[in-house]
């Protein structure tokens, strides 16, 4: 198979689909490789080092998506490359559909066959290629709100870990996912005071049972988070429903009850948002105030620390892309029910129910799909 590499275009976003070891990998499976120049150049990998495992170096993204059978990405395609995908061939990425009409719109209309990472799924609920970049984006989450609670970056002035003789800082996780229990625990190792919010009472048991004794556990309700906001300094949303919209659990009428000066960092931007006033970001402009409350919305955090994520992403993609590779997309979803949850859509149709759902588009079931490939 020829697998493409294109260079992200997203603002700021320095990440890279494969490195030049999964590069080195597929082509001993016997693959052909392409990477647009300077793909890898952001997370600190050259053209050289491509060259070096056998894989050829392309000069435009045109030509490496239409030489590539896959395209391997990091984020969602954006306005400029709709156009150069084309009918049958496999784009391998984040897609995060729920959250823009636009590229949904553009993906059924150029047929490709869209395998979502962020919905590739494990027999026991695990997100396997969600994980890594939600342990990134968890444990950046804490870091961004401290540096944006300083004074001088707009935020109320206060030191998430405190001092001798000073309160630290109170922090709200809402969820105790991947993303929430790394907040959590990072959020602890600052010496912030840390509740974390799930509606999963056995979830809450668990994390009871393994985290610092400075984070507590709270069920999540409408209640409990209007109540506990009003403490809070940094509000960290760690909302996830795989391939779905996150759900609104801070409103814009409840950010009044907030201390002027907090800091949100909503983590769960890619998939809409749990806070209601969010809006995603960029690394260039990251942050917002409303109503006096400091929103930080980057949609691709991993994207500002691009050695560690190219590395911790390619890490987990590349079994699946050498599944595909090797048996070509419909088999391996056939043979794969974690890679058949990946698929979001084939040649113009929804085949996953959260995308259709987002948008009340025709939702078609992907063993019929399939079948019909």
């Amino acid at each position: 198979m020829k697998i493409g590499v294109p260079k992200e275009i997203k603002t700021n976003e320095n990440r890279v689909a494969l490195t030049p070891v999964g590069a080195e990998v597929l082509k001993r499976h016997g693959h052909k490789i392409f990477v647009e120049t300077n793909a890898g150049v952001g997370s600190g990998f050259s053209d050289a080092e491509y060259k070096k495992v056998g894989a050829t170096i392309l000069k435009t993204p045109k030509q490496v998506f239409d030489t590539a059978d896959m395209i391997m990405k990091v984020k969602e395609p954006i306005k400029p490359e709709y156009n150069l995908i084309r009918e049958n061939q496999v784009v391998f990425t984040y897609f995060h559909f729920a959250s823009s009409k636009d590229l949904t719109d553009a993906m059924m209309k150029n047929k490709c066959i869209a395998i979502a990472y962020e919905t590739v799924q494990k027999a026991d609920s695990s997100l396997p290629l969600l994980i890594p970049m939600s342990e990134v984006a968890g444990r950046m989450a804490p870091q961004e709100g401290a540096k944006y609670l300083e004074r001088t970056m707009g935020g109320r002035g206060v030191l998430l870990g405190g001092v001798p003789g000073t309160e630290p800082a109170e922090v709200v996780v809402l969820g105790g996912g991947i993303v929430g229990t790394n907040a959590a625990k990072i959020a602890a190792g600052f010496g912030a005071k840390v509740t974390i919010m799930d509606n999963s009472l056995y979830r809450l048991r668990y994390l009871d049972d393994v985290m610092p004794k400075n984070i507590t556990t709270l069920m999540s309700n409408p209640y409990n988070i209007r109540e506990i906001i009003k403490k809070a300094d940094l509000v960290i949303g760690a909302v996830l429903i795989a391939g779905a919209k996150a759900p609104k659990l801070i409103t814009k009428k409840m950010l009044k009850l907030m201390k002027p000066g907090s800091v949100v960092v909503d983590v769960s931007v890619d998939q809409g948002g749990c806070i209601e006033t969010c809006r995603p970001t960029t690394h260039e402009n990251p942050t917002y105030f409303v109503d006096g409350i400091l929103h930080y919305c980057v949609a691709n955090m991993p994207g500002a620390v691009p050695f560690t994520s190219t590395i911790a992403l390619t890490n987990a993609t590349l079994p699946y892309a050498v599944e595909l590779a090797n048996k070509g997309w419909h088999k391996a979803c056939v043979e794969s029910k974690e890679l058949k949850l990946g698929l979001n859509m084939i040649n113009g149709k929804i085949v996953y129910k959260g995308v259709a759902d987002a948008f009340k588009y025709k939702y078609s079931n992907v063993e019929d799909v399939m079948m019909s490939n």
